[in-house]
């Protein structure tokens, strides 16, 4: 299946605080800049069964025409890998978590090994699970069990994201104690701040909120290849960029599904 060649929209915004929230930690990711000449790529018209993987396995760190044939192709499957520039990096190993996610490959430890199998699968891949089928032609699915992020257009799925959601553990704070737990259900964006958001638990960039200004899909804090988040959805340094621009408060019907590994 083909996603859309997708058009992206960036900002930049300033400092705020918030004064309730659940979800931030310590620390600030610094913001980081898409650069493609505007556009993700432009081989949408590509057949699938027409694509030819590298014939050899790529690891991260990696640079050179086989990084960037991979990126190209995860691109035009609607993943978002960051710069295509032929290095393989932390956007493209976002892409890659994502992408083998969908496949039902493994990405324990952190394994993001661009192997035979994923290299097969860039052929003819699996679409991303259709989690509730009526819930909208634009909507956002979250999916807890694949730690996957995958936005609708048309009905359609139109954009995939690596995330890390609530991790299952204990934690104490200010507020108080409890488990850190994304709960499923079906929400709307309620909210969007712009920048840096100061909250009890750290920090959150650029929030879109769909449980008061409690949880929110975010950046600002790491996004690894399993759930740490404190219960909200933690998106990648670089999509935070744009990522409020594919949500119409008060609209987007948000849906998360799963349970997080």
């Amino acid at each position: 299946m083909r996603f859309p060649v997708r058009w992206w929209l960036l900002s930049a915004g300033s400092a705020a605080v918030v004064g309730v929230s659940l979800c931030g930690q310590g620390g600030v990711a610094s913001a980081t800049t898409v650069a493609y000449g505007g556009r993700l790529v432009a081989a949408g018209t590509q057949a699938a069964a027409a694509y030819v993987p590298p014939s050899q396995n790529i690891y991260y760190g990696a640079s050179g025409p086989a990084v960037t044939s991979v990126q190209k192709r995860l691109a035009q499957l609607g993943y978002y890998v960051g710069p295509i520039d032929g290095q393989y990096g932390a956007d493209t190993q976002q892409a890659v978590w994502a992408f083998k996610a969908v496949q039902g490959l493994s990405v324990a430890g952190g394994n993001s090994v661009m192997g035979p199998y994923f290299r097969h699968d860039l052929i003819n891949p699996k679409a991303p699970p259709d989690l509730v089928p009526n819930g909208g032609p634009n909507r956002i699915e979250i999916d807890q069990s694949l730690q996957t992020l995958v936005i609708y257009r048309a009905n359609r799925p139109y954009l995939v994201l690596h995330v890390s959601t609530g991790g299952r553990y204990y934690y104490c704070s200010t507020g108080g104690c409890g488990y850190a737990i994304t709960p499923d259900g079906n929400y709307k964006a309620l909210s969007y701040l712009a920048g840096m958001i100061t909250v009890p638990l750290g920090f959150m960039e650029n929030p879109v909120f769909f449980i008061g200004r409690a949880y929110a899909i975010h950046g600002g804090d790491p996004v690894p290849w399993y759930p740490a988040s404190h219960g909200c959805v933690r998106i990648y340094a670089d999509a935070v960029n744009w990522f409020h621009n594919d949500v119409t408060i008060g609209v987007t019907n948000i849906y998360i599904r799963g349970t997080a590994p």
